[in-house]
């Protein structure tokens, strides 16, 4: 896979799921984690794995929907480890509500967490990358099977999609990678690129 010893990798979504996965996969090949999620809940059981396996992991609580929460979270993370070379947005919800069922709310959050968290994570963290002379963004895009009851995950997905083809062009001149993957598994590879 490759050694990321001494790399700081900021994982989105870390409390479960993919981010756990990712969380896991980079801490054993030797990168600091930065894991963050919305709530503390899952993500104490995330740090308790990394550390029990010898990894080195600390946690943050942020909503990255939001760019303030956004801003507050990297600058938590380059005051605790002085850069950031990777970051992994695992972070997303997905209800499973049918078009005439779903409510605004869903909708919205959907959109706002999936859409505009990686949005704003991809232009922070960008900027910071691009001052450090380069570094990875990655996204973890749609894995839902079907499309019943999915119609606001799949159109945040499709969205994402479009958001970062153009920010990998954007971002190349300044020696940031952007990836769209479609497991942690597959994170890890497109580091090693």
């Amino acid at each position: 896979m490759g050694d990321f010893t001494g790399k700081v990798v900021l994982i989105t979504g870390a409390g479960k799921g993919n981010g756990r996965r990712a969380a896991e996969l980079f801490a054993a090949q030797g990168a600091v984690i930065a894991a963050a999620d919305v709530t503390p809940v899952n993500l104490d059981e995330t740090v308790a794995q990394v550390r029990a396996a010898g990894g080195q992991i600390k946690a943050y609580v942020a909503d990255i929907a939001k760019k303030l929460p956004v801003q507050g979270l990297l600058n938590q993370a380059l005051d605790d480890f002085g850069r950031l070379d990777i970051l992994v947005n695992c972070a997303e919800v997905e209800p499973q509500t049918t078009v005439l069922e779903m409510d605004e709310w869903d909708w919205a959050r959907t959109l706002d967490v999936n859409l505009t968290g990686a949005f704003l994570l991809t232009q922070s963290a960008g900027r910071i990358m691009k001052e450090q002379g380069g570094g990875i963004l990655i996204h973890i895009g749609g894995r839902a099977k079907g499309r019943e009851k999915r119609a606001a995950y799949f159109a945040s997905k499709a969205g994402l999609e479009a958001m970062v083809r153009t920010a990998a062009q954007e971002l190349s001149p300044f020696g940031v990678r952007v990836h769209l993957v479609n497991s942690a598994e597959e994170a890890l590879e497109a580091c090693g690129e």
